[in-house]
């Protein structure tokens, strides 16, 4: 019985060392044992959104959900602590004759803070063994934080400057838009390329470090799922309605992008198509994508399709990132941005990218800069619904 007791507390020591090294130290998608983080992450997020629906405004909500990273890092801790006490308490009854003994004994044993032998004669080796792992295991997390935050550094630096080119929340057409009114559409080719690499760099640190998917960007209406998004969007457009002008980059950056939404579906155990057919079903309509095509008309941006003509070819770009990118959306309650699918968790429907005002001799003094208002809203519209519902009555 002890020699089961102590090969039990083995395996679960060498498997939470193993998980640990594979996590902190192993750079790779969460395969094997490593997933069980994955647990914790989602745990403490479903943890988060909870406390989030007391927040009346999504500004708020970001900021409650805002301490779900590091606690979810937090979480990773204690739960390695818990297995490694675990572990080697188990290792410990046949000399502690005791459970909470064993427990007590390999708790500071662990936390270097002395060892207790009061259940019977000292285990030296175990004793040792424990101290040196956790002083391994932090030394490991204090050297794995620096790795996260550069590259959650990397992954917001090229988001924040996408504020002014396509607003905040970032909506593609809005991209457009904007590079045609100030007159630098020439610098959508440099814009694709620079996208193109950021998305190699996230695909990579994203689906090795699932933890970092947790981190919200510092300002509430920005967001790099938003901005990828809004980037694809735009390039997608200009393929389809201007294929003979648009810079080749565009499609390099779509492939890029949906190459990292579909990666870091499958590092979170997601079912995805790799190669959808080019007519299936998106949820984005025609009729919005109509309207987008006109919004750029009037802005003066060129076109060579009508809506009509070049609504197949956007479908079928659409059709590789749309899916993973509006689940990503919705479990990471990105802001509620145009054309980036429903939000479970909020009550705002949709929100529109707003334009800072157009500043020059002459101009309106009075023009302040707006921030974004939601369109409509699930709690407005549920509230018309019922008057219309008494009213019929």
């Amino acid at each position: 019985m002890k020699a089961v007791e102590y090969v039990l507390g083995l395996l679960i020591v060498l498997i939470t060392i193993a998980g640990t090294l594979f996590v902190l130290v192993l750079p790779r998608q969460p395969f094997g044992i490593e997933r069980l983080t994955l647990l914790v992450n989602r745990t403490v997020r479903l943890i988060f959104i909870g406390l989030s629906r007391l927040a009346s405004s999504y500004e708020r909500k970001d900021a409650l959900l805002a301490p779900t990273a590091p606690v979810a890092l937090l979480g990773q801790i204690l739960v390695w602590a818990a297995s490694l006490i675990l572990g080697f308490g188990i290792m410990l009854m046949p000399t502690t004759h005791s459970w909470w003994l064993g427990l007590e004994q390999s708790t500071t044993a662990l936390f270097t803070v002395g060892a207790i032998h009061e259940g019977g004669r000292a285990n030296t080796g175990i004793d040792i063994w424990a101290g040196a792992t956790w002083v391994i295991v932090v030394a490991l997390q204090i050297a794995y934080l620096p790795t996260l935050y550069g590259a959650f550094s990397r992954r917001e630096a090229l988001v924040a400057m996408l504020e002014s080119r396509a607003g905040a929340p970032a909506w593609g057409p809005e991209l457009l838009a904007r590079h045609q009114l100030v007159g630098i559409t020439d610098t959508l080719a440099d814009l694709y390329k620079d996208w193109e690499l950021w998305s190699a760099d996230v695909a990579e640190s994203h689906s090795t470090y699932p933890i970092l998917l947790l981190f919200r960007s510092p300002e509430p209406w920005l967001s790099w799922l938003v901005g990828l998004l809004a980037v694809l969007d735009a390039a997608a457009l200009q393929l389809a309605l201007s294929p003979s002008t648009a810079p080749s980059q565009a499609r390099l950056c779509l492939r890029m992008g949906f190459t990292l939404t579909n990666r870091i579906a499958t590092t979170l155990g997601w079912e995805v198509n790799f190669d959808p057919r080019p007519d299936e079903p998106i949820q984005l309509s025609y009729e919005e994508f109509a309207q987008a095509v006109a919004l750029l008309e009037r802005s003066g941006f060129p076109v060579e399709r009508s809506a009509e003509e070049a609504w197949p070819d956007f479908h079928g770009w659409r059709v590789n990132y749309e899916e993973s990118m509006y689940h990503l959306t919705d479990r990471l309650i990105a802001p509620p941005a145009k054309w980036s699918g429903g939000r479970r968790h909020l009550r705002e429907a949709v929100v529109e990218p707003h334009r800072p005002p157009h500043r020059h001799p002459g101009s309106n003094p009075a023009a302040t800069f707006e921030e974004p208002l939601a369109v409509a809203t699930t709690w407005g519209l549920r509230r018309r619904r019922r008057r219309a519902r008494r009213l019929r009555a």
